[in-house]
């Protein structure tokens, strides 16, 4: 391992474990000495920190959060960051709004501290630049290469606990900003940051604009397919798995997914299946459950009361093995998906995981594995010491963001999901199924119907920012322009601030 100390516009020494210097030439410009750095010392552990945390950073821990080579971390103790606030105005990811208390994953790189191991500067250094600043610089690499199989994360195990140094964050200048979106975003998007800056700030910012024209956007297809991941965390003990199904009126469709479960290489120890019938007086017709034999046990409960929310939350109390897999009534897979499943979280660290769950019509068009925003309740693979402290949210009932909800309340405690590219699970999408009724939602007879959904207002109000949720709302609004009655542009904007005031009020309601 070395440690390269700088003080924010070049570097003073270079320190080995011990922080006893190291006597090696390098340029005094941060990022190329990164690179020389890189070069003359593949397959090693670098870490960038400021002169003022030195003393603090917390080498016991370095080998826990570099645990495979394809790890990018960093941490800034501040609550200002380089990049301004201004960024979630085009930046539509849960990435921006940050746990400082946690290990987090985000793009969002601090030059105060942070590591990454020199294999994957030197697989990306053809495309990298360094005629930026230390700070510019590290968010180009993070946001970049997470696309493309990085792990990145906000991390304050970096530095030792109870650290009160705080250093000034010298952050990116409007023109900074600028060029970052126009080099990192489809370029329409520098657009839309002009216009949020004059709709919600009043500024006119036409000088960062036309400057931002000069360039073009940076290359995003880095390859990191040749670093090995092998992660050094125990992750999985026991190695035994729970499944759980939530079903209503699709017994045809769930013998399958049954069947398919019995013919794994790895079986499951428990599958737990929650049917749902709102005919009152209804009974089970899972006959199949007890006439046939299945290689494990089946947990069956039988409900009049309807909602996935509420029926995957009865099946995840149920659960007792050191994993849980969330399926659906009416997936499909072949007989290595719990094998798999279990070696790529063996192999990358993880606590949960998402497979590719396409429909039989579509084709896939990602193909790299690595940390995803999304999640998804019915292809997602979770360890379930999580359960203690994470659930589905009863809010989101009979409407969207159930899912999103549970993903972002995996990693605000401190833990990732990732994306397994090659791991597929199809999703039939089969016609629904008996005993389904239609759900009244409480706004439903509103004069103003809301806009978004109330419980998307409240997923975003919860996990983007402040300039997240604004940018979010003018997206909205020119779109839903596109497809209104109301063709005069005062009278819609009239309409529309309307729409999403009752949307703020329903998601109050709902919260």
């Amino acid at each position: 391992m070395i440690i390269l100390v700088h003080d924010n516009n070049k570097v003073i020494q270079l320190l080995n474990t011990d922080l006893e210097p190291i006597d090696v030439s390098l340029s005094k410009h941060i990022a190329t000495a990164l690179i020389d750095l890189s070069k003359q010392f593949p397959e090693t552990l670098i870490i960038w920190c400021h002169e003022a945390f030195v003393q603090s950073i917390n080498t016991t821990a370095l080998q826990s959060i570099f645990h495979h080579k394809r790890i990018l971390a960093s941490y800034n103790p501040s609550v200002v960051n380089y990049l301004p606030n201004q960024i979630g105005y085009v930046d539509r990811e849960f990435y921006l709004k940050i746990n400082k208390t946690k290990s987090y994953p985000s793009w969002v790189t601090s030059s105060n501290i942070g590591g990454v191991n020199t294999s994957v500067i030197n697989y990306l250094v053809d495309q990298l630049n360094t005629k930026v600043s230390f700070d510019y610089f590290l968010n180009s690499l993070a946001k970049r290469a997470i696309v493309a199989g990085l792990f990145c994360y906000s991390e304050p195990k970096l530095l030792q606990e109870n650290t009160t140094v705080i250093v000034e964050v010298q952050q990116a200048s409007k023109n900074d900003l600028f060029l970052f979106v126009k080099q990192h975003y489809k370029w329409v998007w520098v657009f839309f940051l002009s216009i949020c800056y004059f709709v919600y700030e009043k500024k006119i910012v036409l000088f960062p604009l036309l400057k931002s024209f000069f360039f073009k956007r940076l290359s995003q297809g880095f390859n990191l397919d040749g670093i090995v991941v092998e992660s050094t965390k125990s992750i999985i003990e026991k190695k035994t798995i729970d499944v759980i199904i939530p079903t209503i009126g699709r017994k045809e469709y769930l013998y399958d997914v049954l069947k398919d479960l019995a013919s794994q290489t790895l079986l499951p120890k428990n599958v737990i299946i929650v049917e749902q019938n709102t005919l009152l007086g209804s009974v089970s017709e899972l006959h199949y459950l007890k006439t046939e034999a299945w290689p494990f046990t089946i947990k069956h409960t039988f409900t009049n009361q309807s909602g996935v929310v509420n029926a995957r939350n009865i099946a995840l109390s149920q659960v007792t093995s050191e994993w849980v897999l969330l399926g659906d009534d009416d997936n499909r897979f072949n007989q290595f998906l719990i094998e798999q499943l279990l070696a790529q979280i063996l192999c990358y660290g993880v606590a949960s995981g998402l497979t590719v769950y396409l429909q039989p019509h579509e084709k896939q068009t990602f193909f790299k594995t690595g940390q995803t925003p999304i999640f998804g309740g019915g292809n997602a693979i979770i360890k379930s010491s999580l359960l203690n402290t994470i659930s589905f949210n009863p809010k989101y009932e009979f409407n969207y963001g159930e899912d999103t909800d549970f993903g972002m309340q995996i990693r605000l405690s401190g833990e990732d999901v990732a994306f397994f590219s090659d791991i597929k699970i199809t999703h039939l999408k089969a016609p629904i199924g008996g005993y389904r009724t239609k759900v009244k939602q409480r706004w439903a007879d509103d004069a103003i119907q809301p806009k978004p959904s109330p419980t998307i207002q409240l997923l975003y109000q919860t996990y983007f920012t402040d300039q997240q949720l604004l940018g979010y709302k003018l997206l909205l609004g020119l779109r839903s322009y596109k497809h209104s009655a109301i063709r005069n542009p005062m009278t819609y904007i009239k309409h529309f601030k309307k729409q999403w005031k009752r949307s703020q009020f329903w998601s109050r309601q709902l919260n």
